[in-house]
């Protein structure tokens, strides 16, 4: 049952990676081994622009993500109570509720601000705010962050507190105790929520799809151009993707 499971899970990724290097030019028409879709699809300047974007995204939404999720965890550690588990029931939630739904409530939000904000940008002579890569940046860091702060509280869980203890004992402040002992210690952690949130981010589209106003992520171009019918390039460009995002789980995984 195992190995029929994975089969089929697996197959038709395998398939599409395979049709990747199909010298003709119908996907499932095998007319000998060739990688020229590779070639014709990073010579492409639509994809590339694509991919440029959705690098720029999946960067920033991974630091900012990384960076307020570090400090957010080592915030609720230290809290207690009935705060703690309010907290710790809005990051399940972020995690639990589907993009789709995320995708709908961030443009719902932002168009709301956009009507009211705007007409006074304009009187006072300012740019309208519009939907942009800012507007998916927010919209993957909220779901990112969640992430993020569960992966370092996991590692704070495990920490031996003996060792913030005694730092404080030998005289070290709390910056220092935090740059040379728990810093140090969480470092792994914070390399795997950053890798993580990146290749969440980089293969994001049902979110992206909502919110990203004239921009096109590279999600976003494969799947306008599979409404036209599925090609070698397309199949080149998932195959990529595929193993750039297995490669970052897995160093995650490392780490």
């Amino acid at each position: 049952y195992a190995i029929f499971i994975y089969i089929f899970l697996y197959a038709p990724i395998a398939l599409i990676a395979s049709f990747s290097f199909n010298a003709g030019r119908y996907a499932m028409d095998w007319q000998g081994f060739s990688l020229d879709w590779y070639g014709k699809a990073f010579t492409n300047p639509i994809i590339i622009k694509a991919l440029v974007t959705s690098l720029i995204i999946a960067g920033c939404t991974s630091i900012i993500a990384t960076t307020v999720g570090t400090l957010c965890a080592l915030g609720l550690e230290r809290m207690t109570g009935w705060l703690r588990q309010l907290f710790d029931a809005l990051i399940y939630i972020a995690i639990m509720v589907p993009g789709v739904v995320i995708g709908i409530s961030t443009l719902i939000a932002f168009v709301t601000v956009f009507d009211t904000v705007n007409p006074t940008l304009e009187a006072i002579g300012m740019a309208r705010l519009q939907m942009g890569l800012w507007t998916v940046i927010a919209a993957h860091v909220l779901f990112n962050l969640a992430v993020v702060v569960l992966i370092i509280r996991a590692r704070l869980a495990g920490m031996d507190r003996s060792l913030v203890e005694a730092s404080e004992d030998l005289y070290a402040t709390p910056l220092a105790t935090f740059r040379q002992v728990v810093l140090p210690a969480l470092t792994p952690s914070i390399l795997a929520g950053l890798l993580l949130s990146f290749t969440f981010s980089f293969e994001d589209f049902i979110i992206a799809f909502f919110v990203a106003g004239p921009n096109t992520t590279l999600p976003i171009y494969v799947f306008s151009s599979i409404r036209r019918g599925v090609t070698p390039e397309i199949n080149a460009i998932g195959t990529t993707v595929l193993l750039t995002s297995l490669a970052l789980l897995v160093l995650a995984q490392f780490l």
